[in-house]
């Protein structure tokens, strides 16, 4: 493989997700730089900082909306000197979807989406990780941490409860309630912050992954987020991981997936990975 210096390959930029931050990309920032990227992997406004800072001060992301998130990440996309690759995991992967749409980016790998609005599958092990959250409406202004076993329920059913509670350790913070209520809504709402064009016929290359073992996105709500995107002549490849919980992006084997993206974003642009 030539050295990244010699092989400039463009920019990649990482979009995490709810109770998460940039450091759940770490293995993927380091992956696509010693393949020749330039990596940018913001945090939310609010998840500035280490996991034990938040954890210390959550405030600092509660009552964050949607449309705050997706025009902080909008911002940086448009500064940035070419179009780049942008890859999203759970609501950044529904943020991925809602940048494409608007004209953003040169292709967009969306991991364990969050459905956009439109999606209507909502399965039981996605009602059973958001409820936490849901069942009391005065969340909607507040920061909510998962606890260890509804984490290991929703991200890491694959693991073991010793290594879910590493990750759980390592990545977890409160998320913002409201984020998780306005995707839960979406469907209700004519203006939500996450609706997209499916028949955007301008849109760039998007490849949805999705975890076989998904308690959070279970496998046929990514396929029913793909599905919508027939009407449009962009491209929209689906791709499914047998066995993956939430935690695809962490969980051993990580590498096989980022091999599959990087392959698939290397056949976008022309070139190889």
């Amino acid at each position: 493989m030539p050295a990244a210096s010699e092989r400039p390959a463009g920019t990649v930029v990482f979009i995490h997700g709810l109770w998460m931050t940039p450091l759940s990309w770490e293995g993927w920032t380091r992956y696509f730089q010693e393949r020749g990227y330039g990596v940018l992997a913001p945090a939310w406004p609010g998840l500035e900082g280490t996991v034990a800072d938040i954890r210390r001060d959550p405030s600092r992301v509660a009552g964050v909306g949607l449309e705050e998130v997706i025009g902080h990440f909008e911002e940086i996309v448009r500064n940035l000197d070419a179009a780049p690759v942008i890859i999203g995991h759970s609501f950044g992967g529904a943020i991925t979807q809602v940048l494409l749409d608007r004209g953003l980016g040169s292709a967009g790998v969306a991991i364990d989406s969050a459905p956009v609005k439109g999606v209507l599958p909502l399965p039981w092990s996605t009602l059973r990780s958001s409820w936490p959250v849901l069942d009391n409406p005065a969340n909607r202004s507040k920061a909510v941490a998962l606890t260890p076993r509804q984490f290991h329920y929703a991200f890491t059913n694959t693991l073991g409860e010793s290594e879910s509670a590493a990750v759980y350790e390592r990545y977890q913070v409160p998320g913002s309630a409201r984020v998780l209520f306005q995707g839960a809504f979406a469907n209700f709402s004519p203006r939500a912050a996450t609706r997209v064009d499916f028949r955007n016929p301008r849109r760039a290359p998007l490849l949805l992954v999705a975890g076989g073992a998904d308690h959070v996105v279970p496998t046929r709500v990514n396929k029913a987020n793909w599905r919508l995107y027939r009407t449009s002549p962009a491209i929209t490849d689906y791709r499914e991981f047998p066995g993956r919980s939430h935690f695809t992006v962490g969980q051993e084997g990580w590498e096989e997936v980022a091999d599959y993206v990087l392959a698939w974003v290397a056949h976008q642009s022309g070139g190889r990975p």
